[in-house]
């Protein structure tokens, strides 16, 4: 079986299940799983795990992510975005550089952001957009995000262009809204591509046609989404104990009480431990090779 990340350029119009059953048909296999969910409008990357990877997601659930948007002001609509039922228009007269940038600076650093009602997030197992697309009314709860940095690309009335990095499960379409609410002019989100998640950005993307062409050159090892954790290297003996799931003492001392990518010389990544340091101990976490 094939195991392996795939850092995919999401187009527009396809969700992010139409990439999952790309991938399948392209690999023929069915163990398949995405990390980060695009809404159908955006572009950007949305990494694919295949076969033993798919066990590795978790560990990117975390991952900061990065964006490029475009707000449009002048209006607001249902789904936060220009492509939803316009509620509100108004005449504006456009902001100052000095109050966009003032506005950004304002932004940066924890928010407490509402989710629009035209979203993936799920409400007692149903997603809030098909409730929605029921006029089924939803309430849903606010939640917590950090904005780590806000760059202004481009100002060209009525529209602004700007990059921003994130924690996960930021909205730019509210964070478009917010903006908005702090200028007093309505705004929606016009345009998105995301160009991070985590370790993945543009430069190791590919392509859908990339992807159908040349398969394998696409697929990075299962490892290459866990960098941020140490590697220790074990002996024979000690790999034979850690994939039967036994803990290992390990006496060279790890910068670390967390979690740790386990490799065999020969064999390579093994699997996720975490490392106790207060007992010098090594308890194996994931065996993902046995």
């Amino acid at each position: 079986m094939l195991d392996g990340f795939i850092c995919a350029l999401k187009p527009p119009g396809m969700t992010s299940h139409d990439m999952v059953s790309f991938i399948r048909k392209v690999y023929g296999i069915k163990k398949v799983g995405h990390a980060g969910t695009l809404d159908p409008g955006a572009a950007g990357i949305l990494p694919i795990a295949l076969g033993k990877a798919t066990r590795m997601i978790e560990y990117m659930t975390d991952a900061d992510k990065s964006y490029r948007a475009e707000l449009t002001f002048g209006f607001s609509t249902d789904s936060g975005d220009d492509t939803g039922t316009i509620l509100t228009q108004e005449n504006f007269t456009m902001p100052s550089l000095r109050q966009i940038n003032e506005t950004f600076q304002q932004l940066i650093g924890e928010n407490i952001q509402i989710p629009p009602i035209y979203s993936a997030i799920k409400i007692n197992g149903t997603r809030a957009c098909d409730l929605a697309r029921k006029n089924i009314e939803v309430e849903i709860p606010s939640r917590t995000v950090h904005i780590h940095n806000m760059e202004l690309l481009e100002v060209e009335e009525p529209k602004l262009l700007f990059d921003v990095d994130c924690s996960k499960g930021t909205y730019i379409r509210t964070l478009c809204i917010d903006i908005g609410k702090k200028l007093n002019i309505p705004a929606v989100m016009s345009f998105l591509v995301r160009t991070r998640v985590g370790c993945f950005s543009l430069a190791n993307a590919y392509t859908l046609d990339e992807i159908k062409n040349n398969p394998q050159q696409a697929i990075q090892p299962i490892d290459s989404v866990l960098v941020h954790m140490p590697a220790v290297e074990l002996t024979k003996a000690q790999i034979s104990f850690f994939q039967q799931g036994q803990k290992i003492t390990e006496k060279q001392p790890i910068n670390s009480s967390s979690l740790v990518r386990i490799y065999d010389k020969e064999l390579g990544f093994i699997g996720i431990a975490r490392y106790q340091a207060e007992t010098a101990c090594i308890v194996p976490v994931k065996v993902v090779f046995r």
